[in-house]
Parts: C-alpha cells; structure tokens; sequence
C-alpha cells in the first residue's frame, strides 16, 4: 500500500547527497515534493542524514535541503541498487525552487 503525500517524478537529472564521510554524486530514479530515489551501488545507512543538492548553480535553478535515509537497496536485490532520501519539512521558498527544478527537468526529458 502506498503512504505517499506526493506524486512521483521519473527523472535523469543528477544529485550530489553529502554525509558525515562520504558524498556521492548520482543519477536520481525519481523525485517529489517529500523526497528522491538516489541510484547508487554504495547507499548510506538507513537513518543516516545528508545534504542533497538538485538542480544546477549556472541556471539559476539549485535546491539543497537535508534528508534522511529512510531505505536503502543493496546491489544484487531485483531492482537498481539505491537509497530513498526524505528530505526535512521545506519552507515555502524551498518547495517553490524544488518545484522548478522538477518541471525543468520533466521538460527537458520531454524534449518540450
């Protein structure tokens, strides 16, 4: 059964997520309002918090927030290996920005 409050994008943009020691830079699999499917064959822990980064400083269209690992996938399981972020609540400038991003993103993929 699904929980979620918002619907799921299927994207190819990029995301640099950075933790404790580590940062990654990966596609992401699919991105809403409340968080993001990373790609990744090395997932944080589940629990572990991070700053995620969408989008691109040049155009004028960069969101960052902080998340939580809520799942993580290892390879070898039957779907890609990866880690689903929830990103902490956004203020309204936040959310406004993320939501950019991911029309920008669905109109490039579309090729609109």
């Amino acid at each position: 059964m699904e929980n979620r409050k918002y619907a799921r994008v299927t994207s190819r943009m990029r995301c640099w997520c950075r933790a404790e020691d580590v940062t990654l830079y990966s596609r992401v699999g699919n991105v809403s309002e409340g968080g993001l499917f990373m790609r990744t064959s090395t997932p944080l822990q589940t629990g572990a918090r991070a700053a995620v980064r969408l989008g691109s400083e040049k155009e004028g269209a960069e969101f960052q927030a902080m998340a939580k690992v809520v799942w993580a996938r290892q390879n070898g399981q039957s779907r890609p290996p990866g880690m689903g972020l929830q990103f902490d609540a956004l203020d309204d400038a936040a959310r406004e920005q993320l939501r950019r991003i991911i029309s920008h993103d669905m109109a490039a993929s579309t090729g609109a």
